[in-house]
Formats: C-alpha cells, sequence, structure tokens
C-alpha cells in the first residue's frame, strides 16, 4: 500500500520566545484521513508547533508545505482559508457574548445581514449531530468548563475544517462525551478529513490515533505507527525514563474533623439551584474525593467551600467554626486554599508574571508583602525555588505566565496553593493538561499534603484519579452527596450507578 501524499508537512520548524527555545528543527506531517496525536512533556513545544500552524505564531524557522507548495500562514484566517481550525487548550472566547455571536465571529460570509435564526439551528443541527448539545442564545460566562469546550469544538466545525487541530480535547468532557467526540473524530476521518490530537491520555492515545509523534525539550523525539508501540513505550519517549503507572499510598489514621457541611444550598451561574442539601466532613490527614459526572455541583460545592459562591442555606463549619458568612481572603488567611479547575481564567492573571502570580494568594501578609509593598527580595527567592522544586519551565521569570504552557501554569498554582503548609486544600482537576510524568509528581505532592496532616478535597472527572488517591469517596449527583464510601472497598460498578442517580446510600454525613 501506498503512502499517501501529506496533506501538511511542517519542515524544520524553529520558534524561540525570550529565554525559551520553543521549537528547534521540528518536523511534522498530516496525511488526509489520518489521526495523528502529538505528545510530549508539557512545555515539550506541542502548542506551539500547533500554534504555528494554526496561525497563532510566525516560525522563525523553517516552511509550511500544503498539497506540497509553500505557503506563509500569518494568522487565524489564513489558516481556516487553508482548511486548518484550532481548538485551544485556553478557549477563544468572548465571556460577556452568547454562543451564537462567539460563533458568528469571523465566520466567513456573515456580512453585514447575519440571518441568526439559520445560524443558530445549524448550531443546533452540528452540535446534535456530534453530540455537543449547546444553547446558541446562552452566554459564555454561564456555561460550565465542559460547554464552553463544545463551543470551541463547533466554531471549527461550523467551519468545514479539513484539518482540525484539538489541544488536550477530552481535558473538560465527561466520558460518554469522550466517546461520541472519538466517534465524530472517527467520521471525520472516514470523510478523508484529518485531526491533530494534542493529549496527555496516553490511553486515549492509543485508542484513536494512526500515528504519533512525540517532541522532547522542543525537538522531535520520534514518529511511531500506533500499532507499532505501547503506552508504556510512548510514555518512555516522552520523558526519556520508565515511568511508573502505580503511585504508592500509604495508610493513614485520619485525624479531626476539618471542614463539616450540613445542608449546603447554592445556585448555579445561571440562578438555578446546583446544590442541595449536600452535606459532608472532611478530616485531617485523609483525601475525600468528589466522583461526579460533569456539571452536578462540584464547581458550586468549591467555591462554597472557598467562599467564593454565596452560601443559600445552610453551614460550612471549619474547624469547629461556621465560614459562611467569610470572603476567600478571610478563608485562606484560617489556611483554606483552591486549585480551581480554570486554572488561568480563575487560578491566574496571564498578564502578569511568575512572581505576581506567586504573590496573589498571600500579598497583603508577611512574608510575601506588608501594606502596599511587596518583598521583591522574597519574592524572587520564592520564584526561584518553586521553579526548581516543581521542575516548571518558565523561560524568564519576568515576562507573562500567558507564555508559559498549561502544565507549567498548572505546576505554578500547585505550588502556590500548597505553600504555607494549608489545613484544608481544595483541589479541582489538579492533573488536568499535565503530562504522564507531571500527573505522577502532582498526585505525589498531594499525598504529601495529606500525610503531613492536611484535609484535601479532591474533585476529579477521572475515575482512576479519584480511586488511586482518595481515602473516601463522596459521590455527587444533582448537587446532592449521593454517598461516602471507603475507597479501599470501592465498587466501580456501584460508584458508577451512583453517579448516575441510582440512589443506594445515604445522604452523605457519616
Amino acid at each position: 500500500m501506498t503512502t499517501p501524499r501529506p496533506l501538511v508537512e511542517m519542515v524544520n520548524i524553529s520558534k524561540y520566545f525570550p529565554g525559551v527555545t520553543a521549537n528547534e528543527g521540528v518536523s511534522f506531517s498530516i496525511a488526509p484521513g489520518e489521526i495523528h496525536a502529538l505528545l510530549g512533556e508539557n512545555g515539550a513545544g506541542k502548542s506551539t508547533l500547533m500554534n504555528v500552524l494554526g496561525g497563532m505564531y510566525r516560525p522563525d524557522g523553517g516552511e509550511i508545505l500544503i498539497n506540497g507548495t509553500a505557503v506563509e500562514i500569518r494568522s487565524p484566517q489564513d489558516a481556516m482559508r487553508h482548511g486548518i481550525a484550532m481548538v485551544h487548550q485556553h478557549f477563544m472566547l468572548v465571556k460577556a457574548h452568547t454562543v451564537l455571536e462567539n460563533i458568528l465571529l469571523g465566520l466567513s460570509g456573515s456580512g453585514f445581514f447575519i440571518d441568526e435564526k439559520k445560524i443558530a439551528a445549524r448550531i443546533r443541527e452540528i452540535g446534535g449531530r456530534y453530540s455537543l448539545p449547546v444553547n446558541p442564545g446562552e452566554y459564555i460566562w454561564q456555561l460550565s468548563v465542559g460547554e464552553q469546550q463544545r463551543v470551541e469544538i463547533l466554531k471549527a466545525l461550523i467551519r468545514d475544517a479539513k484539518i482540525l487541530i484539538l489541544d488536550e480535547p477530552t481535558a473538560v468532557l465527561t466520558p460518554p462525551e469522550v466517546k461520541h467526540l472519538f466517534k465524530t473524530l472517527k467520521d471525520l476521518r472516514a470523510e478523508g478529513r484529518s485531526a491533530v490530537f494534542i493529549s496527555h491520555k496516553l490511553e486515549e492515545v492509543m485508542e484513536i490515533a494512526d500515528r504519533v509523534t512525540i517532541l522532547r525539550k522542543g525537538t522531535l523525539a520520534g514518529v511511531v505507527e500506533k500499532k507499532d508501540t505501547s503506552e508504556k513505550a510512548l510514555a518512555g519517549m516522552m520523558v526519556g525514563k520508565e515511568v511508573l503507572f502505580e503511585l504508592k499510598k500509604q495508610a493513614a489514621p485520619a485525624g479531626e474533623e476539618v471542614l463539616k457541611l450540613e445542608k449546603v444550598e447554592a445556585l448555579n451561574d445561571k440562578g438555578l439551584p446546583a446544590l442541595q442539601g449536600a452535606g459532608l466532613g472532611v478530616r485531617a490527614g485523609e483525601i475525600l474525593g468528589i466522583a461526579g459526572v460533569a456539571g452536578n455541583g462540584q464547581k458550586e460545592l468549591a467555591e462554597v467551600i472557598y467562599g467564593m459562591r454565596r452560601l443559600r442555606g445552610g453551614s460550612v463549619i471549619f474547624r469547629g467554626q461556621s465560614i459562611g458568612h467569610l470572603g476567600p481572603r478571610q478563608r485562606r488567611d484560617m489556611g483554606i486554599t483552591f486549585v480551581p479547575e480554570d486554572r488561568i481564567g480563575t487560578g491566574l492573571v496571564s498578564s502578569l508574571d511568575f512572581a505576581g502570580n506567586l504573590a496573589l494568594g498571600s500579598y497583603w501578609k508577611e512574608p510575601v508583602g506588608s501594606g502596599l509593598f511587596l518583598d521583591k527580595k522574597y519574592l524572587d527567592e520564592w520564584t526561584q525555588q518553586v521553579i526548581s522544586g516543581y521542575d516548571v519551565a518558565a523561560g524568564s521569570p519576568s515576562s507573562p505566565v500567558r507564555l508559559m504552557s498549561g502544565g507549567n501554569l498548572q505546576k505554578l498554582l500547585l505550588a502556590r496553593e500548597f505553600a504555607g503548609e494549608p489545613a484544608l486544600i481544595i483541589a479541582a482537576c489538579p492533573t488536568r493538561g499535565l503530562d504522564v510524568g507531571a500527573t505522577e509528581n502532582a498526585r505525589s505532592l498531594l499525598l504529601k499534603q495529606r500525610d503531613r496532616g492536611a484535609a484535601v478535597i479532591l474533585i476529579s472527572e477521572d475515575l482512576e484519579e479519584i480511586l488511586q488517591l482518595s481515602d473516601r469517596i463522596a459521590v455527587i449527583y444533582e448537587g446532592q452527596i449521593m454517598d461516602v464510601l471507603d475507597a479501599a472497598g470501592a465498587d466501580r460498578e456501584q460508584l458508577g450507578l451512583l453517579m448516575g442517580g441510582v440512589c443506594g446510600g445515604k445522604d452523605g454525613e457519616e
């Protein structure tokens, strides 16, 4: 069988930022009707390489060929004219606009007169076809992270892209949504379309990809056929050493109750009930995993505990004290920290540099700050400690963090929220977007926090992660805690039933 000529060839692409070599002489090709996975550690240059192809960056060296002809792609509009669309890891959406308005932005042929009803119908039709339902009239800020991701995917599909670049597309999708997405990709492949699938989930790569390209530290580590490799081999190529897939967790007795929720009520961003009588307790020296399908109140639960969302009923008790009336800063001073699922929108400020983002969690108190002034010497030392201790590829610490990869942003966020030995850590999707090595490291850090006596609430849509790290598991469904189970004896089938709303347990208190 003759290998088809590549639809797109990137030849010896190099891209540099101040203090950082993102790509150095990388070659990459996409064949018609191919799903090509792109793997590499955080900061390996995957997103940068695809941002070059997608028109976000201009290469500093090399060339791009489409159907054998050299082209210059100066903007995302240029890329789309060549049939290339990119779904970014950090969403390119205007939160104050509706779904329809976001999809209309830049839509070819819209002109001055827009048939909004026709385009809204098309959005519904494509969303229904690919199991990506969204309401065209809803505002982006009203949508969950998963729903916002659907809008990004729809923006590409509605423009009839021939090559779809997906940067961590499954990170915010539930397992059924992932299955639908994979069906969509396979259907597109059958039509002769192509996709670049950037992911840190090796099992997904092995399921969906035809070929795999691996980057390491900005250079090409190898290109393999999926049929000729394995998860273990890919992980080794990514990090340059063998990766352990099982994390050893020592048994540890839990201590006193640190947090207690009693009949908690809260609304979501649309003003609808999100938490409905939720109750649970978390003890020192334990990880309580919160398992559930996305959109069942996990986000609201975390925000109520941290003080970001108004408590409509019930009580939040921390170390015997009612704190439902306190704001986030007061709760941080008491020893409560929060790793939000939306790291760049909620957790970090993209325009600030590394040190500035570290300071956000404690700028009002020593040793970070005093009054109106920050201790620059202390911040510089802390920055270097974090970069070294967490293995962060930060480039220049004085550069805005928007130039960092998603995984390195997450390392920065974890370092800030773990600092100062907090008594309670709320960790929402803490390993989302991390490669296998960084995921292993982040999970080890969570266990270290638990082993030193912190109470940890782990919210994750990765059931494997919940089972591996948790001491107990609370299952949430439609804003209610269905049951709380010991992780050691948790049955996957029972967890699945509880996550689907099949009642078989208690109201959540132990």
